[in-house]
């Protein structure tokens, strides 16, 4: 079987010879057709993933189909075009009992802690599968990203109505816009690049910008009359900014931490008790947020053609992995082909 493993940092290999995985009780074989490029890959890559060992055989952005599976509630069936759900859980522990599978302690993430979708076939529990009929294999792999946002926005507590300032207009960022538009909220992007910030004028159909190499709170102030919002999401995993974050919550408001960064945050707490600030962080997606998106899809408030920037075949991945680091590429989202 053929696929590709980061052996160590800077250093893929292709592989032909992988054992393919064997039909399971609970589990189905699925070939895989497109896996979408996380920042999580890319940190992989990089060495400053936290979580992480290797080798690895990275990929957990998967669309693919159905070649055998056995009896299942779902009534999966082969042939059946898929996402997959990444975040395999153990269903014992205390977050697990309480609902909260995607925090779950023994967690075990498809192409982080263990052996992902970089490769043809794969064997995935049938529970964490999601038939996507009526969308593209391309819309099927970002179902998982775009759950992400979709977390993050449930954690806030934002509702139809409510003004969100989403900092960070990377692939997370831009996600959480358009499903925030979904949700009927007023949304606020802010970021440093004046390039995606048009970005997301043009493809999430934001209406308010703020370009954070100038003072925002100024430009807040110019938007809603006030310096400050009552929910806040920081999508970038930067340190300064996830730090400034704590500047621009509204007394009473919220702020969720949807990137990560491999290191310590600090913030003023007068300022903290002050503004009786929530602070949560956001990880992963339920399934619950998995159907959120699939909606908002269908009902056309994320056009997934657009979000993807950036393609190529699984065979000719390795060479073009190293340019998809670089910024003059633009990349905000790149998508590897498998078959047809």
């Amino acid at each position: 079987m053929k696929g590709i493993v980061c052996e160590e940092v800077g250093k893929w290999v292709w592989h032909e010879d992988l054992a393919g995985p064997a039909i399971e009780e609970g589990k189905a074989i699925v070939r895989i057709r497109r896996i979408g490029i996380c920042g999580t890959d890319l940190h992989a890559y990089l060495g400053n993933q936290p979580y992480f060992s290797y080798p690895r055989v990275l990929g957990h952005e998967l669309a693919g189909i159905i070649e055998a599976v056995g009896e299942n509630e779902a009534g999966l069936k082969a042939g059946d075009q898929v996402s997959i759900v990444p975040y395999m859980h153990c269903g014992e522990c205390s977050a697990c009992l309480s609902g909260k599978t995607n925090c779950c302690k023994n967690m075990k993430v498809f192409g982080v802690h263990i052996d992902g979708g970089m490769r043809e076939l794969v064997a995935v529990p049938s529970g964490h599968l999601i038939k996507t009929e009526g969308l593209t294999l391309d819309q099927a792999a970002m179902l998982e990203p775009l759950a992400i946002g979709a977390h993050a926005l449930r954690r806030s507590g934002l509702a139809a109505g409510d003004t969100v300032l989403v900092i960070g207009a990377g692939p997370i960022g831009l996600g959480i816009m358009a499903l925030a538009r979904y949700a009927g909220a007023r949304v606020i992007a802010m970021d440093v690049n004046e390039e995606r910030l048009d970005f997301c004028r043009n493809w999430a159909q934001i209406e308010h910008t703020v370009n954070a190499l100038q003072p925002p709170q100024e430009q807040l102030t110019a938007i809603t009359g006030e310096p400050k919002a009552a929910f806040v999401i920081d999508a970038t995993g930067n340190a300064k900014s996830m730090t400034n974050a704590f500047n621009l919550v509204a007394h009473g408001g919220s702020l969720v931490y949807v990137g990560l960064v491999k290191g310590d945050i600090t913030f003023n707490d007068p300022n903290f008790h002050s503004h009786e600030l929530s602070l949560m962080g956001s990880r992963n997606a339920t399934m619950e947020d998995f159907g959120f998106v699939l909606k908002a899809i269908s009902a056309g408030y994320v056009d997934v053609d657009r979000y993807i920037t950036h393609r190529s075949s699984f065979e000719d991945m390795i060479h073009h992995f190293e340019s998809w680091l670089k910024p003059e590429s633009k990349v905000i989202k790149a998508v590897v082909e498998i078959g047809e």
